[in-house]
Parts: C-alpha cells; structure tokens; sequence
C-alpha cells in the first residue's frame, strides 16, 4: 500500500523538530519571552546588505523569462564558474564550473552524494556526535552508516577506532567541520591524519576511499587562531556538500552546491554519477534567483559578532555554574555534558524552567546536550539565571 519506512520518517519528526514545535506550543500558552528555545539551528542574525542588494538588482536586471526559467541540469554555467573562480582563490584549490553541482541546499547536497557512491554493502563512517539525518540519508542511498567515537575530552577523531573500523566495504568518511553539535573544528593535524590513513587504506584496497565534507558551518569560526582546513587541499578524493543557509543566513532560500575534486580518481565519472543522482532523485536545476544570489555572495557572511558575543556568553555562563563543556571552536552549538548519566531526564529537568535542549543521544552521542546559541543575546541573558538553578538543582 505504501513504503513503510518512508511512513515511518514521515509520521514522526526528528527529535529536534518536536522540540521546535513544543517550544511553538508553549509560546503560545505562556508567552514566548518566557520560553528558552535552544534546539534549533535556525540562524538568528539577518543576512548581510548584499544578499538582499543582490536579489533586488537580479530582479531587476534579468529578463524575466530568463530569472523563471530553467537552468541546466546542475545548474547555471556563469554560476558555477563564478563560484568554482573564487574556491580556487579563497582555498588555492584549482576548481572548475564543471566540478560544481548546484543543489537546493546541504541535504540534497548530502543525498545526492551518498546516491552518487554508494553500490549494495557499501559502508560510510562518521564520528559522533553527528546530526541525525546523515542516518536517513545514507540509508536511504542503500548504504549502511558506520559510527566511530570522538575523544570526549575535545571531540577531535579517535584514529584508533578508525583502523579498526576500516574495511573493504568502506566507500568513504563523512566530516562535519565545524561540527553540529559540538561546534569541535578539525585541525591541519586532524586532517592530516584523516588523508593518510584514507590513502594508505585505498592503497591497500586497491580503490578509492571517498572524504565526504559537509561544510554549511565552513565560515562559522569566531577566534582568529581557528583555521577550518580546506579537504581538498589534502586528500585528492574528496567531495564538498556545502550550503549557503548558515552563512549568509538564508536557510529558507535552500541553495547550496556538490563540488567533486577534479583531481579524484576518476573525478570526470564521479562528477557524471552526481549529475546522474541528481537526475534519479529530481534534484534537477535549483531555483535560478538564488543560484544568482550565491554567485554574487559566495564568501560573504552575516554579523558572525552576534554569534561570538554569544558563544563567549554562553560558554562562562555555563561553566561558571559548574557545567562540563565543549569549547566550540564553530558554528553555532555548544555541547554540554548533562548532570546525570541519563540526558533525557536532563532535558526533561530543564523543561521545569522552561530550557529546551536537545539529548545528545541523538546526535549519537550518549549523556551530553546540545545547545543551539543562534538566539538573540538577551534570551541567553534571561537564561543563565535559570542554568544556574537547575545547576543547583544537581549540587554543582
């Protein structure tokens, strides 16, 4: 009658997204001043001048006919030249309009990816603590998800865990730098050690082992001695998933792009199975207007001040109080170990004061929480006084 997992994903929202709508219910009964909602990576820093500039003027400028009408496949080609023009100049990575795939944001970025590589048995690991849907989407391209541990102490890789969970099944590695939840950004070092370990393992397989970067977090970084490495800069089979919706705060726009290294294996053959996966999944010519958009504003950031204001807040806030934390390095998270071994019961603590977290478990990742921060400053503000008590609550 129907696809019963399909049924299953529709029929109940992920954790996050219930949290979301629970906040909405609340608002409404309560106020929503007096609602703490942290569970949802919403950006809460409007998008810069230009993105807005950019669209007015497009509107404008172009013939109507043109701005509503289709584009190729995978996108404009000024676009993607545009966009593939300034990665070279940004990250010294030679890149091509044709290596580029425009896509309606990171998940179809991320679905059409895993849909590109995977065959029936093949494998793709990744860390935890990761966001949730990578299950659904590497599931859902008939793959299965391999999850590994990260060093709680600062949730870098643990390598060991890697070589052991290494195999010729393993199609490739998914990174999320700087990462949701933990707002952990992975090193030069870090990524040194992830391309040796995938060239000596594809070496000793005899095929390439794919680094898949899922980067919407890539500009989010808010200390100057915090570098993101560029993936392709060290390992040649590497593909980005990247989206436009944190930096330039348009999640709603939903425009993003693939970008296959040309100097993979294979790389031309890659880039025709995305095209291909694309095509199966109906992924097919993003909006125009916004493809236009992101060529103009590729690069360019909302306020990211209003972020690090309230990182730092949020950080010496919590810790003072007595929370265990991950120092987040990027993008708009802060992962904080709960005060008992069970995070649910945590969060459902929290709710007496109207703190809504989401369980670490979620993200794969057992007794920790996550706390979105994209929130304007005064909530956070209102909030640490009612941290404080539940801290005290636990005798911290």
């Amino acid at each position: 009658m129907y696809n019963e997992r399909m049924y299953q994903l529709g029929s109940k929202r992920s954790s996050i997204r219930e949290i979301f709508e629970y906040a909405k219910k609340r608002s409404a009964e309560i106020g929503a001043e007096n609602v703490f909602d942290f569970s949802i990576g919403n950006p809460s820093v409007p998008a810069p001048n230009a993105v807005n500039e950019a669209i007015c003027r497009i509107v404008r400028e172009t013939d109507p006919v043109v701005l509503h009408g289709y584009t190729s496949a995978q996108g404009d080609k000024g676009v993607r030249d545009k966009i593939a023009a300034n990665y070279t100049k940004r990250f010294g990575v030679e890149l091509s309009g044709d290596d580029l795939y425009m896509t309606c944001g990171a998940a179809a970025s991320l679905t059409i990816t895993f849909s590109a590589l995977a065959n029936a048995g093949d494998e793709f690991i990744v860390f935890a603590p990761y966001f949730p849907e990578y299950k659904v989407f590497v599931e859902t391209s008939g793959a299965k998800l391999i999850v590994l541990p990260s060093n709680e102490s600062n949730m870098q890789p643990d390598f060991n865990a890697l070589e052991r969970a290494m195999n010729p099944n393993v199609k490739g590695l998914l990174i999320n730098s700087p990462n949701n939840p933990s707002g952990a950004v992975y090193g030069v070092e870090t990524m040194q050690k992830l391309a040796e370990v995938l060239a000596r393992k594809s070496a000793e397989y005899g095929k390439p082992i794919y680094l898949i970067s899922d980067e919407p977090y890539r500009e989010l970084v808010y200390d100057k001695e915090t570098v993101v490495p560029c993936p392709m800069a060290y390992y040649k089979n590497t593909i980005v998933c990247y989206s436009y919706s944190k930096s330039l705060s348009t999640p709603g726009e939903r425009i993003g792009y693939v970008a296959v290294n040309p100097q993979a294996e294979n790389a031309r053959a890659v880039y025709a199975a995305v095209c291909g996966a694309g095509r199966a999944l109906g992924y097919v010519c993003a909006p125009t207007l916004f493809q236009r958009m992101a060529a103009e504003c590729d690069g360019m950031t909302s306020d990211l001040s209003v972020y690090k204001r309230n990182r730092d807040l949020l950080y010496k806030g919590l810790t003072d109080c007595g929370f265990t934390c991950i120092y987040p390095d990027g993008a708009f998270y802060l992962f904080l170990k709960a005060a008992e071994p069970d995070a649910a019961a945590f969060c459902e603590r929290a709710k007496k004061y109207e703190l809504l977290l989401v369980n670490g478990a979620d993200f794969g990742y057992k007794g920790w929480v996550r706390i979105a921060y994209c929130v304007q400053t005064e909530r956070i503000e209102k909030a640490l006084p009612l941290f404080k008590k539940l801290a005290e609550e636990y005798g911290l």
